[in-house]
Parts: structure tokens; sequence; C-alpha cells
């Protein structure tokens, strides 16, 4: 391969890591925001409307910059995405507690990695596998050594969500790279728009009165940036940096979050998660190498 074509590679795929760093950053912003937020709201309506909110603005974002309708032949790879909306973790919130679903959330790369070799033939080295498990592994485990006893019907529900997301994550990579990131994320949240307006009526708050300055501001954010600016540069950065490797990243987005509710929230910190969260960097940063 010509110098300057690897080059432009590398370059892709710092691009990538950079872009999918920022959208992991800006994920892990949700985790204070939801805590603030379920002050004033149900989980099941916060996570209906804050979808039904994103969709409502990448809708004006598509007609103001007039983007074509999506081709006949991605309706269904969009709908794939649009399941990532988290309908199904809302649900498994009514059995589970958030602090479990960490447990799940550590197995998010290593879906996304899967579904990415199945779906848009990534094919990372045998020892990216290796450091990709291990860190899954070191972020389950500190999930199950801080969290709680499970339910069936709770754990059932995330390990479906998790698969659908880890395939919606691979899906909206492949269609970003024609498509655009935001463009992706805002035609499929339309497409999600009737499954979550239901559920926010289903769950509408008896009455708003009661509702702080704080709840409203974490509805806000996880409107905004969780369900619509993170996905931008999410899908940017597996589209440019490789589905499988730049899905590893996700490891680190239960410590950002934690981490962020000790700055923020004023939570503790507690020495174990800074060692887990270190040995989970140097997993990610060998992933990368073997991605």
């Amino acid at each position: 391969m010509p110098e300057h074509h690897r080059n432009n590679a590398s370059r892709r795929r710092w691009d990538g890591w950079g872009h999918g760093l920022l959208g992991v950053v800006i994920f892990s912003g949700s985790l204070p925001a939801t805590r603030v937020a379920v002050g004033g709201f149900t989980p099941l309506f916060l996570t209906a409307s804050r979808a039904v909110i994103a969709a409502g603005l990448g809708a004006a974002l598509l007609a103001l910059l007039r983007q074509k309708r999506p081709a006949r032949g991605d309706l269904g790879p969009l709908a794939v995405v649009a399941l990532g909306v988290p309908l199904l973790t809302a649900l498994a919130l009514r059995h589970i507690t958030s602090a479990r679903s960490i447990v799940f959330i550590g197995l998010l790369p290593l879906a996304t990695a899967l579904f990415g070799l199945l779906r848009a033939d990534d094919r990372p080295k045998p020892a990216f596998w290796l450091f990709s498990g291990t860190g899954s592994l070191l972020v389950v485990g500190f999930a199950l050594a801080h969290g709680d006893g499970g339910d069936i019907t709770g754990d059932g529900l995330m390990l479906g969500a998790i698969g659908l997301c880890g395939l919606g994550y691979a899906e909206g990579a492949r269609l970003s790279r024609r498509l655009g990131g935001w463009q992706v994320i805002s035609w499929a949240l339309l497409l999600a728009v009737p499954a979550m307006a239901a559920l926010a009526l289903a769950t509408w708050p008896e009455t708003w009165t009661g509702i702080g300055l704080p709840a409203w501001a974490g509805l806000g954010y996880v409107s905004v940036f969780s369900m619509l600016v993170g996905f931008v540069f999410w899908y940017r950065g597996l589209a440019l940096g490789g589905i499988a490797g730049v899905g590893q990243l996700q490891l680190l987005q239960p410590f950002l979050g934690l981490a962020l509710a000790g700055l923020l929230l004023g939570e503790p910190v507690e020495g174990a998660m800074v060692a887990v969260a270190a040995g989970v960097v140097l997993c990610v940063v060998a992933a990368k190498r073997f991605a």
C-alpha cells in the first residue's frame, strides 16, 4: 500500500476513535442526568419522552436541511437502529436497578463487535477478542460486586436490549457511511416515534407540580445529547474507526458516568472503581492495537 494511503487510513482511524470517544463522553453524562431526572419523572416516561423530543429535533433538522428520504432498502436497517432506542431497557428497569444494568452494559462492546463481524465484515485479530473479553469481564465483575440480586424478567429484557443495541450500532455505522451520522439517528428516531409516543402517553405524569428545575435539566440533557448529539459522533466514529475497535470505548462509559456523578452530584468514588477503570483503559488500548 502506498505511503499516502497508509497515512490517510491511519488518520481516518484516529478520527474515528476521537469521534467515538467524544460520543462515549456525551453518553456518560446520561447516568448523572438520569439520576437527577428520575427525581421528577418515572423511568418509563423519561425514556419515552426523551426519544420523542429527540425525534422532533431530528425531524426539524431533516426538514431545514432538506435531506432526501432514505431509500426503500434502507428502511429495514433503520428499523433495526430504531430498536436500539431503549424501550426494552425502560421495561427492564421496572424489574432491576440501574446499578445492575451496568452488568449488561459491560457486555455491549462484545455484542457490537460480534455484529460488526456479522454485518459489516469487520475482521479484528484474535488477540482483540482476548482484550475485549477481559475488559467486559472487568466491568461485569465490578458491577456484580457493587450491585444486587437480579430478576429473571429484568435480566432477560436487558439481554435482549444489549443484543438489539449491538445490532443497531453495527447497522447504524454501515448506514452512516452513506447517509451521515445525524441523518441515520434522526430517521431512526422518527421510525420509533409511534411506540415511544404511546409509551409516553401511557406513563404521563398525573401532575406536573413539584417537578423541579434539576429534573427538567436532566430530561433536556438525555433528550438532546444522549439521544441525538451523542449518536452523531458515535456513528461517525464507528464508521471511520471500525465497529469492533471503536465499540470497545463503551467499556469506559460506566466509569466515566460514575466519575461525573461524583463530580456533579457529590457521590463517593471508590478506589476499587479507579483500579478497575485503569484496567479497562489498558484493555481498550490493547484492543485498539489488534482491531
